[in-house]
Protein backbone atom coordinates (compact mmCIF):
# COMPACT_ATOMS: atom_id res chain seq x y z
CA UNK A 1 0.00 0.00 0.00
CA UNK A 2 1.23 3.47 -0.86
CA UNK A 3 1.49 6.54 1.32
CA UNK A 4 -1.00 9.35 0.75
CA UNK A 5 0.95 12.63 0.67
CA UNK A 6 -0.70 16.05 0.77
CA UNK A 7 1.08 19.35 1.34
CA UNK A 8 -0.32 21.34 4.25
CA UNK A 9 -0.03 24.92 5.44
CA UNK A 10 -0.41 25.51 9.17
CA UNK A 11 -1.01 28.50 11.41
CA UNK A 12 1.64 27.47 13.92
CA UNK A 13 4.16 24.71 14.64
CA UNK A 14 5.22 25.36 18.24
CA UNK A 15 2.93 23.39 20.56
CA UNK A 16 3.14 23.92 24.32
CA UNK A 17 3.78 20.55 25.88
CA UNK A 18 1.72 18.62 28.39
CA UNK A 19 1.62 15.07 29.70
CA UNK A 20 4.79 13.04 29.23
CA UNK A 21 6.78 15.86 27.63
CA UNK A 22 6.17 18.30 30.48
CA UNK A 23 9.47 18.78 32.29
CA UNK A 24 11.39 17.67 29.20
CA UNK A 25 10.79 20.61 26.86
CA UNK A 26 8.41 23.55 26.85
CA UNK A 27 7.33 22.88 23.25
CA UNK A 28 7.04 20.13 20.69
CA UNK A 29 7.33 20.70 16.96
CA UNK A 30 6.05 18.41 14.20
CA UNK A 31 7.39 19.06 10.67
CA UNK A 32 4.92 16.54 9.25
CA UNK A 33 1.47 15.26 10.17
CA UNK A 34 1.55 11.49 10.01
CA UNK A 35 4.56 9.22 9.75
CA UNK A 36 5.57 6.87 6.95
CA UNK A 37 7.37 4.73 9.56
CA UNK A 38 3.96 3.92 11.03
CA UNK A 39 3.87 0.53 9.31
CA UNK A 40 7.30 -0.50 10.58
CA UNK A 41 8.20 -1.97 13.97
CA UNK A 42 8.26 1.38 15.76
CA UNK A 43 4.75 2.09 14.52
CA UNK A 44 3.18 -1.03 16.03
CA UNK A 45 3.10 0.39 19.54
CA UNK A 46 3.30 4.09 18.65
CA UNK A 47 0.97 6.05 20.92
CA UNK A 48 0.07 8.50 18.15
CA UNK A 49 -2.10 5.85 16.45
CA UNK A 50 -4.63 6.37 19.26
CA UNK A 51 -4.97 10.11 18.60
CA UNK A 52 -8.19 10.49 16.60
CA UNK A 53 -7.72 14.24 16.15
CA UNK A 54 -4.41 13.62 14.41
CA UNK A 55 -5.52 10.59 12.40
CA UNK A 56 -8.75 12.21 11.10
CA UNK A 57 -10.07 8.80 10.10
CA UNK A 58 -6.94 7.64 8.29
CA UNK A 59 -4.87 4.60 9.27
CA UNK A 60 -1.60 5.25 11.05
CA UNK A 61 1.28 4.91 8.61
CA UNK A 62 -0.90 5.53 5.56
CA UNK A 63 -0.43 9.30 5.21
CA UNK A 64 2.12 12.10 5.48
CA UNK A 65 1.30 15.80 5.29
CA UNK A 66 4.46 17.91 4.86
CA UNK A 67 3.90 21.21 6.66
CA UNK A 68 5.50 23.20 3.90
CA UNK A 69 5.29 26.58 5.68
CA UNK A 70 6.61 25.27 9.01
CA UNK A 71 9.81 27.34 8.97
CA UNK A 72 7.86 30.48 8.07
CA UNK A 73 5.44 29.93 10.96
CA UNK A 74 8.30 29.18 13.35
CA UNK A 75 9.86 32.55 12.57
CA UNK A 76 6.50 34.29 12.98
CA UNK A 77 5.76 32.85 16.44
CA UNK A 78 9.12 32.07 18.05
CA UNK A 79 9.52 35.38 19.92
CA UNK A 80 6.14 35.06 21.62
CA UNK A 81 6.64 31.40 22.53
CA UNK A 82 10.17 32.02 23.80
CA UNK A 83 8.90 34.73 26.15
CA UNK A 84 6.11 32.45 27.41
CA UNK A 85 8.47 29.51 27.96
CA UNK A 86 11.08 31.48 29.85
CA UNK A 87 8.45 33.13 32.00
CA UNK A 88 6.54 29.93 32.77
CA UNK A 89 9.24 27.26 32.71
CA UNK A 90 12.58 29.04 32.84
CA UNK A 91 13.77 27.87 29.44
CA UNK A 92 12.56 27.60 25.88
CA UNK A 93 13.04 23.98 24.84
CA UNK A 94 11.84 22.20 21.70
CA UNK A 95 11.28 18.47 21.23
CA UNK A 96 11.61 17.69 17.50
CA UNK A 97 9.47 15.66 17.38
CA UNK A 98 6.97 13.59 19.31
CA UNK A 99 4.23 12.62 16.82
CA UNK A 100 6.22 12.01 13.65
CA UNK A 101 9.84 11.47 12.67
CA UNK A 102 11.64 14.60 11.46
CA UNK A 103 13.73 12.54 9.01
CA UNK A 104 11.15 10.57 7.08
CA UNK A 105 12.04 9.51 3.52
CA UNK A 106 9.76 12.34 2.34
CA UNK A 107 12.18 14.84 3.92
CA UNK A 108 14.50 14.32 0.94
CA UNK A 109 11.77 15.78 -1.29
CA UNK A 110 10.18 18.44 0.91
CA UNK A 111 13.05 19.53 3.20
CA UNK A 112 10.68 20.74 5.91
CA UNK A 113 12.98 19.72 8.76
CA UNK A 114 16.05 21.18 7.06
CA UNK A 115 14.26 24.51 6.67
CA UNK A 116 13.22 24.42 10.32
CA UNK A 117 16.80 23.74 11.44
CA UNK A 118 17.90 26.79 9.45
CA UNK A 119 15.17 28.89 11.05
CA UNK A 120 16.18 27.68 14.51
CA UNK A 121 19.80 28.58 13.86
CA UNK A 122 18.61 32.14 13.22
CA UNK A 123 16.20 32.20 16.20
CA UNK A 124 17.43 29.41 18.48
CA UNK A 125 15.65 27.80 21.39
CA UNK A 126 17.55 27.41 24.65
CA UNK A 127 17.36 23.62 24.33
CA UNK A 128 16.70 21.45 21.28
CA UNK A 129 16.12 17.70 21.44
CA UNK A 130 16.08 16.00 18.04
CA UNK A 131 14.40 12.58 18.27
CA UNK A 132 14.55 10.18 15.33
CA UNK A 133 14.51 6.54 14.24
CA UNK A 134 16.28 7.41 11.02
CA UNK A 135 20.00 7.28 10.20
CA UNK A 136 19.26 10.11 7.74
CA UNK A 137 19.79 12.52 10.63
CA UNK A 138 23.52 12.21 9.94
CA UNK A 139 23.03 13.97 6.60
CA UNK A 140 22.22 17.16 8.51
CA UNK A 141 25.49 17.21 10.44
CA UNK A 142 26.47 20.69 9.20
CA UNK A 143 23.13 22.22 10.21
CA UNK A 144 23.21 20.47 13.57
CA UNK A 145 26.75 21.69 14.28
CA UNK A 146 25.63 25.23 13.51
CA UNK A 147 22.73 24.84 15.93
CA UNK A 148 24.94 23.33 18.63
CA UNK A 149 26.89 26.59 18.71
CA UNK A 150 23.68 28.50 19.50
CA UNK A 151 21.74 26.23 21.88
CA UNK A 152 21.98 23.14 24.08
CA UNK A 153 21.44 20.41 21.49
CA UNK A 154 20.92 16.70 22.06
CA UNK A 155 20.35 14.23 19.25
CA UNK A 156 18.36 11.17 20.28
CA UNK A 157 18.59 8.16 17.97
CA UNK A 158 16.01 5.50 18.80
CA UNK A 159 17.20 1.85 18.82
CA UNK A 160 14.72 -0.30 20.71
CA UNK A 161 16.70 -3.54 20.72
CA UNK A 162 19.55 -5.41 19.09
CA UNK A 163 16.86 -7.26 17.11
CA UNK A 164 15.72 -5.93 13.74
CA UNK A 165 12.24 -7.35 14.18
CA UNK A 166 9.98 -9.43 16.41
CA UNK A 167 8.10 -12.51 15.12
CA UNK A 168 4.80 -11.60 13.52
CA UNK A 169 5.58 -7.88 13.37
CA UNK A 170 7.02 -5.73 10.56
CA UNK A 171 10.75 -4.98 10.42
CA UNK A 172 12.31 -1.84 11.83
CA UNK A 173 12.38 1.30 9.70
CA UNK A 174 16.19 1.12 9.60
CA UNK A 175 18.73 -1.48 10.64
CA UNK A 176 20.34 -1.42 14.06
CA UNK A 177 23.76 -1.09 12.42
CA UNK A 178 22.74 1.91 10.30
CA UNK A 179 21.38 3.74 13.33
CA UNK A 180 24.46 2.96 15.44
CA UNK A 181 26.70 4.18 12.63
CA UNK A 182 24.72 7.42 12.31
CA UNK A 183 24.93 8.05 16.05
CA UNK A 184 28.67 7.39 16.04
CA UNK A 185 29.29 9.78 13.15
CA UNK A 186 27.38 12.57 14.91
CA UNK A 187 29.12 11.97 18.22
CA UNK A 188 32.53 11.88 16.54
CA UNK A 189 31.71 15.25 14.97
CA UNK A 190 31.29 16.70 18.47
CA UNK A 191 27.49 16.57 18.75
CA UNK A 192 25.94 15.28 21.96
CA UNK A 193 24.30 12.03 20.93
CA UNK A 194 22.04 9.75 22.97
CA UNK A 195 20.64 6.34 22.06
CA UNK A 196 17.03 6.01 23.23
CA UNK A 197 16.01 2.41 23.84
CA UNK A 198 12.36 3.34 23.63
CA UNK A 199 10.16 1.50 23.85
CA UNK A 200 12.42 -1.15 25.33
CA UNK A 201 11.97 -4.41 23.41
CA UNK A 202 13.47 -7.84 24.15
CA UNK A 203 17.25 -7.69 23.75
CA UNK A 204 19.11 -10.78 22.58
CA UNK A 205 22.50 -9.96 24.18
CA UNK A 206 22.12 -7.05 26.60
CA UNK A 207 25.77 -6.60 27.54
CA UNK A 208 26.97 -6.65 23.93
CA UNK A 209 24.15 -4.28 22.93
CA UNK A 210 25.05 -1.69 25.56
CA UNK A 211 28.73 -2.04 24.71
CA UNK A 212 27.83 -1.13 21.11
CA UNK A 213 25.85 1.85 22.37
CA UNK A 214 28.72 2.97 24.61
CA UNK A 215 31.00 2.98 21.58
CA UNK A 216 28.56 5.01 19.48
CA UNK A 217 26.93 7.56 21.80
CA UNK A 218 27.46 9.77 24.82
CA UNK A 219 24.59 8.26 26.81
CA UNK A 220 21.59 5.94 26.69
CA UNK A 221 17.96 6.36 27.77
CA UNK A 222 15.85 3.30 28.58
CA UNK A 223 12.08 3.71 28.52
CA UNK A 224 9.44 0.97 28.87
CA UNK A 225 5.96 1.37 27.42
CA UNK A 226 4.62 1.16 30.98
CA UNK A 227 4.92 4.76 32.07
CA UNK A 228 6.31 5.77 28.68
CA UNK A 229 3.34 5.64 26.34
CA UNK A 230 1.39 8.39 28.07
CA UNK A 231 -1.33 6.15 29.51
CA UNK A 232 -1.85 4.55 32.90
CA UNK A 233 -0.11 1.21 33.14
CA UNK A 234 0.75 1.25 29.43
CA UNK A 235 -2.91 0.79 28.50
CA UNK A 236 -2.45 2.22 25.00
CA UNK A 237 0.31 -0.22 24.11
CA UNK A 238 -1.52 -3.14 25.69
CA UNK A 239 -4.21 -2.66 23.02
CA UNK A 240 -1.66 -3.36 20.27
CA UNK A 241 0.11 -6.49 19.04
CA UNK A 242 3.42 -5.43 20.57
CA UNK A 243 3.15 -6.86 24.12
CA UNK A 244 2.19 -10.36 22.97
CA UNK A 245 5.11 -10.39 20.53
CA UNK A 246 7.46 -9.24 23.28
CA UNK A 247 6.31 -11.99 25.63
CA UNK A 248 6.78 -14.66 22.96
CA UNK A 249 10.41 -13.62 22.56
CA UNK A 250 11.21 -12.85 26.19
CA UNK A 251 8.66 -13.77 28.90
CA UNK A 252 8.44 -11.00 31.46
CA UNK A 253 9.67 -8.28 29.10
CA UNK A 254 6.36 -6.40 29.41
CA UNK A 255 7.09 -5.64 33.08
CA UNK A 256 9.05 -2.84 34.73
CA UNK A 257 11.20 -5.52 36.35
CA UNK A 258 12.62 -6.25 32.89
CA UNK A 259 13.33 -2.55 32.36
CA UNK A 260 15.16 -2.39 35.67
CA UNK A 261 17.20 -5.46 34.76
CA UNK A 262 18.28 -3.80 31.51
CA UNK A 263 19.10 -0.58 33.36
CA UNK A 264 21.43 -2.51 35.66
CA UNK A 265 23.23 -4.05 32.69
CA UNK A 266 23.51 -0.66 31.01
CA UNK A 267 24.88 0.91 34.19
CA UNK A 268 27.55 -1.75 34.46
CA UNK A 269 28.71 -0.84 30.95
CA UNK A 270 28.03 2.93 30.96
CA UNK A 271 28.19 4.16 34.58
CA UNK A 272 26.84 7.69 34.95
CA UNK A 273 25.58 7.69 31.35
CA UNK A 274 22.21 5.95 31.77
CA UNK A 275 18.87 7.74 31.89
CA UNK A 276 15.53 6.18 32.73
CA UNK A 277 12.19 7.17 31.26
CA UNK A 278 11.21 10.84 31.47
CA UNK A 279 14.32 11.85 33.42
CA UNK A 280 16.50 10.42 30.69
CA UNK A 281 14.65 12.23 27.92
CA UNK A 282 15.12 15.42 29.94
CA UNK A 283 18.88 14.84 30.04
CA UNK A 284 19.06 13.66 33.64
CA UNK A 285 21.19 10.55 34.11
CA UNK A 286 21.62 8.17 37.00
CA UNK A 287 24.77 8.54 39.10
CA UNK A 288 27.07 5.55 38.96
CA UNK A 289 26.00 2.55 41.08
CA UNK A 290 22.44 3.84 41.64
CA UNK A 291 19.30 1.78 41.18
CA UNK A 292 16.16 3.03 39.38
CA UNK A 293 12.91 3.40 41.25
CA UNK A 294 9.75 1.97 39.67
CA UNK A 295 7.88 4.59 37.65
CA UNK A 296 4.44 5.72 38.51
CA UNK A 297 2.50 5.43 35.27
CA UNK A 298 2.11 8.59 33.23
CA UNK A 299 -1.38 9.99 33.20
Amino acid sequence: MGIRIREARVAGVLTRTRGYLEGICSHSLQPYRGCSFGRSLCGVGCYVQHNGLLLRGEAWGSFVDPRVNAAERYRATVSRERRWARRQQGAFGIFLSSATDPFLPQEQVYGVTAALLDAMAEEPPDVLVVQTHSPSVAREQARLLRLARRCALRIHVSIESDRGRLPGLPPAAASVRARLDAARSLRDAGLRTVITVAPLLPIRDPRAFFEQIAAAADAVVIDHFIGGDGSRGGARTLRTALPAAMERVRPGSTSLAYRDEMVRVAESVMPGRVGVSRDGFAGRFLPAASQPEADSSAS
